[in-house]
């Protein structure tokens, strides 16, 4: 098995891979490849690549990965090792800088969802396991209770399971919901404020009713006491995605919690087929660029880089108040994305635009850029995913769709 230090030790000695955006060619068996002209894939197929003022979407393929975690995926991709063998190890790693009792990662946040309840149902019977999702005429429990305002589109990952969802509100219709088929509480914590049961309370109400309580924190890091404040604080499982602020694989995930059900969420992932997970797979250098990314993040300076998040807010803020009627407001939200984010609007008598029409100006141009609209006709922006350098492109950028449309 390859440890970190033969991992950076293989990786050293190993030469430069042509690969999407070109490179030297491989060496192989002792002789030299012939040198292979340059490839860029992404201007081969007509790809479009823009600067990311919007943040860490799936639909715009999260984050990017630091240099160390590509770099291992590169190194790790040289070797054969068993998937179980590498999952075990990393997620004894993980679960310690998590403060959990035990760690996997999954194929993302939404299939840490699905595997984390799979093992609350099924425990480790095999035969459990091999039933999902076909609950109706079993043993398995089969609801699991949300509230109202929790209720949004990633509760489908329960619903993957077999399960039906219970929706409450109050405290007492908790309590007259749960039954015999109650298997598990589910809490969104990007959502919390819109229901009437906290944290703290959801979770001593599972452990009052013998019933596991599950936590969904996928974009709420930073900060990164998240990442163990909800393993302390007493939920069962807690899932998040990696490749968000941590910038880890964008198909990857962590599902940390009890040890009890990481090892039966296990029995539904591969390797292993005849499951609901056999879909869910994680390869290798996944699983190793997963746990690299999380310890970066974990060590990173958290004061310095939101300093440097604001001064670059900052950049972009002066280009576009030195535009007349045009205002800024700095926040950051509180629940998930939690870095520093501008909210652009405008007097219309002023600057005679539209949110879509900035939005498509910025896209449209070169470089292209992608902001988000928001609620009150304007834009919202943040810079946590920009390249060094790139806030002075977007003050320009924005100061010139802005400028073109002043009255």
């Amino acid at each position: 098995m390859l440890n970190r230090r033969s991992l950076l030790k293989h990786l050293s000695a190993m030469p430069l891979v042509g690969g999407l955006f070109g490179g030297a060619a491989p060496i192989a068996s002792g002789l030299a490849a012939p040198a292979l002209a340059p490839r860029n894939l992404v201007k081969e197929l007509g790809i479009r690549t823009f600067i990311n003022a919007a943040g860490t979407y799936t639909a715009m393929t999260g984050s990017l990965m630091d240099d160390d975690v590509v770099n291992t995926i590169l190194a790790s991709s040289k070797e054969f090792m068993l998937l179980d063998d590498v999952q075990t190890k990393v997620g004894e790693k993980i679960a310690v800088l998590t403060h959990a009792e035990s760690a996997v990662v999954t194929a993302g946040c939404f299939s840490a969802m699905t595997l984390g309840l799979a093992g609350v149902l099924t425990g480790m019977d095999q035969k459990k396991v091999e039933q999902l999702p076909h609950l109706e005429g079993t043993d398995i429990k089969s609801e699991v209770i949300i509230q109202k305002g929790h209720n949004v589109g990633y509760s489908h990952s329960l619903m993957n399971t077999g399960c039906k969802i219970v929706f409450i509100e109050t405290v007492e219709e908790l309590e007259k919901a749960i039954n015999p088929k109650t298997a598990m509480l589910w809490f969104l914590n990007i959502q919390s404020d819109k229901g009437k049961i906290m944290h703290q309370q959801w979770v001593e109400l599972g452990k009052k009713h013998n019933i596991p309580t599950m936590i969904d924190i996928a974009a709420d890091v930073p900060p990164v006491e998240n990442l163990w404040k909800f393993n302390e604080m007493g939920f069962d499982l807690v899932c998040v995605s990696g490749g968000k602020a941590m910038r880890g694989p964008q198909s990857a995930g962590l599902l940390m919690g009890k040890k009890m059900y990481i090892d039966a969420a296990r029995l539904s992932m591969p390797p292993r087929g005849s499951t609901i997970g056999r879909g869910m797979k994680v390869n290798k250098e996944e699983i190793l660029g997963m746990y690299v990314a999380l310890e970066k993040f974990i060590a990173r300076d958290q004061d310095k880089d939101w300093k440097m998040l604001e001064a670059r807010a900052a950049h972009i803020t002066d280009a576009a108040k030195s535009v007349k009627g045009v205002n800024v407001e700095t926040f950051a939200p509180e629940l998930g994305n939690h870095t520093p984010t501008l909210k652009f609007t405008w007097d219309i008598a002023k600057v005679n635009l539209t949110a879509k029409a900035l939005q498509e100006g910025l896209r449209n141009g070169n470089p292209s850029i992608e902001i988000v609209l928001n609620d009150a006709n304007g834009i919202n922006m943040t810079t946590w995913m920009l390249k060094p350098g790139e806030e002075k492109i977007v003050a320009t950028r924005l100061k010139e769709e802005l400028m073109k449309a002043a009255v």
